[in-house]
């Protein structure tokens, strides 16, 4: 007998068949091997159905929220602590529990140390928020390497809410300190930072901590300070370590304009600040406005109603005020 003819003999009807199935009548192994073509090819165009979906989402970021308890901060953190008060971060706070968590979200990597835990690359006041109200924080996760996180976390914090100079200048001093840029001038075309603004940074997170303990508070700092600060400790750096130490254990409360002034030149007790503006009136109708503006040092005069005749004397009294 021909072996297509034993082969039609055989009854398949049992194998791999439901009981409801069987009473359809038996298939011929011609008609199994059909059915698997059919089915193969059925799950070929799902498969290249959900590729083409999914390709939709080819270079999105998933979300979740995350336990803020389990996102730590990582070393390269450039958040002063003093950022997680005042009004600003108040904002940001009730903003944050009025959305039932944070909209916007923040972006850490997984901890290489602690299995579930993750470090944060940026978003840290979003993050405080988050911890302080008790609510899960919703959160990019990305794997990242030291110098890609540093570079994120500083674009996102100057598109947002800057650093202060002495923030950015710690944060950029430790960069280069732990060896992840090589050079400043690495650095600053990394991260895409103007140089000389770099460099005012770095002047002023290397300032001695005596001078910086002196200030009411390290992020009140400008940059235009640095070389100021930098080349009057450069010519005599046991002075400007006493004033710095007097100032820091007075009792007076200055402005940090009024420290610095101090310490550049010394002196007694800073007089109080003027009034920013005074307003004087003559007898016969003329009126006087002078705006005072103590950190520039510089006064603007504006009169009305002033007898041409007596300009000379304005003058006059101008020109014995300055010399």
């Amino acid at each position: 007998m021909a072996l297509k003819d034993k082969a039609a003999k055989i009854d398949f009807s049992h194998i791999g068949l439901s009981a409801g199935s069987r009473g359809q009548g038996s298939k011929t192994a011609i008609g199994m091997h059909a059915d698997a073509l059919f089915r193969d090819e059925k799950v070929t165009a799902e498969n290249v159905e959900l590729k083409q979906k999914l390709a939709e989402f080819d270079g999105a970021s998933a979300t979740r929220k995350i336990d803020p308890m389990k996102i730590k901060p990582s070393k390269w953190a450039n958040r002063n602590e003093l950022s997680y008060s005042g009004e600003i971060f108040e904002s940001l706070k009730q903003e944050i529990e009025t959305a039932g968590g944070n909209v916007q979200p923040i972006k850490v990597r997984p901890s290489k140390f602690v299995p579930g835990e993750y470090e944060l690359v940026f978003g840290h006041r979003r993050h405080r928020a988050c911890l302080e109200l008790g609510l899960d924080v919703l959160a990019l996760i990305e794997d990242l390497g030291d110098a890609e996180l540093f570079c994120q976390m500083d674009r996102e914090n100057r598109a947002r809410a800057a650093l202060s100079p002495w923030e950015a200048g710690t944060t950029y001093a430790r960069a280069l300190n732990e060896g992840l840029f090589s050079s400043a001038r690495k650095l600053a075309e990394t991260t895409s930072i103007d140089l000389s603004q770099l460099g005012k940074a770095l002047a002023l997170a290397r300032l001695p901590a005596h001078v910086i303990a002196a200030f009411p508070s390290p992020l009140e700092l400008q940059y235009r300070w640095a070389t100021l600060l930098t080349q009057a400790i450069q010519k005599d750096p046991d002075l400007i370590l006493s004033r710095a130490k007097e100032l820091r254990s007075a009792q007076e409360k200055l402005s940090s304009q009024q420290v610095l002034t101090r310490l550049l030149e010394g002196g007694g007790t800073v007089p109080p600040l003027p009034a920013k503006k005074v307003v004087v009136k003559g007898k016969d109708g003329q009126t006087g406005e002078i705006k005072l503006n103590a950190i520039k040092r510089s006064a603007v005069i504006s009169l009305s109603n002033i007898d041409p005749k007596r300009f000379g004397e304005v003058e006059k009294a101008i020109k014995m005020l300055l010399s």
